[in-house]
């Protein structure tokens, strides 16, 4: 549902979350690394989430990539919204040009309340809220250091 892109920046948005504040900033380089996702392309999408103001950054040699305490009051349909739009909430399921509760699809009943229902988690809960959950279970943002047990 989305895109390559823009689970790259939700990811990026909960590391930054987990591991940085205004004193503490990381390059490009190790959010990639310890994300393992592509260096120049995370980068760009770094600099397009700074510049709608959901991701800080500073130059320089303590420079880098953090969340300042406002950030952290974003929501992830914040950063969908900047990376892929909202078309993708809006439009049918089965991809009908006319798809309402009026003139619904095969699947409209279905999928409706699904989609309602993440729109919603994703426009009330707020990165810190997710930073949260993350640190007390344990969740996951990244592989790298995931060891899974050969039987």
């Amino acid at each position: 549902m989305l895109s390559n892109a823009c689970q790259y920046a939700i990811r990026a948005i909960l590391y930054l979350g987990i591991q940085t504040d205004e004193n503490n900033k990381i390059g490009v380089k190790q959010i990639s690394e310890d994300l393992e996702t592509p260096q120049p392309f995370l980068a760009k999408l770094l600099q397009q989430l700074t510049k709608t103001n959901l991701v800080s950054s500073t130059k320089g040699p303590n420079g880098g990539f953090y969340l300042s305490e406002k950030d952290t009051k974003n929501s992830v349909w914040d950063v969908i919204k900047t990376i892929d739009g909202t078309s993708k909430f809006d439009s049918c399921f089965l991809g009908l040009s006319k798809c309402t509760d009026e003139t619904p699809c095969p699947v409209h009943f279905i999928v409706s309340p699904f989609k309602e229902k993440l729109l919603n988690s994703f426009r009330d809960k707020t990165i810190e809220q997710y930073v949260i959950e993350i640190q007390q279970t344990g969740k996951i943002i990244s592989l790298k250091d995931f060891d899974i047990l050969k039987n």
